[in-house]
């Protein structure tokens, strides 16, 4: 749906990951950006998945949950490929909302003008109280006025964060995460949904970071797919997050990759909470 893209687009920053796949957003991730006169502090959830077949997904449902019991404004981002039976517990949760609506439709660069004001006109039946708004995340059409719709409708509050601040998220998680993006990117079927990153080392100095990540499976046959064969698949994993990691901070990376198994982590509710989830 281009959630991330959009929250990208929107704080001027790579602060979530983005692949084709489904389910790549884990966590609740905050990006915040700052007008001269407002502050939006922007929310990142999972995508609500109906039938979670994992603890994980039972916590990933939980932070889109949150969402709706904390937020100002709700974003319901879709696009055309999306059907009513994949969003409709999503839908039902925004009919119960108090709180203003926008319904955002996604990738309208991609539409040709009919379907597009059809797509307009059949969320607007589906939720006549929300503002319909066709955006691109991809291209950034409709962004600037996306943020002036925003402000207008937030409420007046003090400040939440520093102007200087982007996320709530530290170092560490952006890493794990530019990370997991690489083997979204580069594995296949259920091998990038088996992976967990997890920051073991981050040693700053003026020069140059070092930082050694573990990356946790399930089985033995997923650490051998990571490692690949002569250990290329994870050299080149690496090569990819490193670039990533220092275009984002700016300084030079020296990045270190381990794979370790952990039998069943995603129902695990020990590993679960080290990996940051059901805090």
């Amino acid at each position: 749906m281009g959630k991330s893209t959009l929250l990208n687009a929107l704080v001027g920053e790579r602060l979530s990951i983005i692949s084709a796949k489904a389910q790549t957003t884990r966590h609740r991730i905050l990006g915040i950006i700052n007008g001269d006169d407002y502050q939006i502090v922007f929310s990142d959830t999972p995508g609500f998945i109906n039938q979670p077949a994992y603890k994980l997904q039972v916590s990933m449902n939980d932070f889109v949950l949150e969402a709706f019991e904390d937020g100002d404004v709700l974003l319901l981002v879709t696009d055309k490929y999306q059907t009513e039976e994949d969003q409709i517990h999503l839908i039902q949760l925004v009919e119960k909302s108090k709180v203003p609506v926008f319904v955002l439709i996604n990738k309208i660069d991609l539409y040709k003008q009919e379907d597009a004001q059809k797509l307009v006109d059949d969320w607007q039946k589906k939720l006549p109280n929300a503002k319909v708004l066709p955006i691109s995340a991809e291209v950034k059409f409709g962004i600037d006025e996306l943020k002036t719709a925003l402000a207008a409708a937030m409420p007046e509050s003090p400040a939440y964060y520093e102007k200087d601040m982007l996320t709530d998220r530290n170092m560490r998680f952006l890493v794990s995460e530019m990370v997991r993006e690489k083997i979204f990117l580069q594995y296949q079927k259920e091998i990038p949904y088996s992976c967990e990153v997890f920051v073991e080392q981050y040693k700053e100095s003026e020069d140059i970071d070092r930082i050694r990540c573990l990356i946790f499976v399930e089985r033995e046959s997923q650490k051998a797919i990571i490692i690949g064969n002569k250990g290329e698949a994870i050299k080149k994993v690496g090569i990819e997050a490193r670039k990533a990691i220092e275009a984002f901070t700016n300084k030079k990376v020296h990045l270190e990759l381990f794979v370790k198994v952990k039998d069943k982590w995603r129902n695990d509710e020990t590993a679960l909470k080290n990996f940051g989830y059901n805090e």
